[in-house]
């Protein structure tokens, strides 16, 4: 019971130390890691102008992202967009297109 207990208190005390950073009092030894939403939308021109600068054809392409180059395709020519998982890859092609190429 005294491990339940112990554990209560820390939850407790870590939920104390959340709400007080949310509301902009100070609190000692928080870590906090802002972690970016993926963009919502992309349009099609620069799904392919991502592409582009990657020098990459649209099978090679879709073989980074791990989706098929109809899907691609599907992207570029605006008949359907792309899902989170896709999204949050597009964005790391666009901003830092050597990591999709290191893997």
């Amino acid at each position: 019971m005294a491990v339940k207990r112990r554990m209560f208190e820390d939850l407790k005390g870590a939920l104390t130390e959340a709400l007080a950073y949310e509301q902009g009092k100070p609190v000692i030894d928080l870590r906090v890691t802002d972690v970016p939403a993926p963009a919502k939308y992309i349009k099609p021109a620069e799904i392919r102008a991502i592409r582009l600068r990657m020098n990459a054809s649209q099978i090679k392409f879709a073989k980074l992202l791990n989706v098929s180059a109809n899907t691609v395709e599907s992207w570029e020519q605006g008949a359907r967009r792309p899902r989170q998982a896709a999204l949050k890859l597009l964005s790391i092609a666009k901003k830092r297109p050597e990591v999709l190429l290191e893997v």
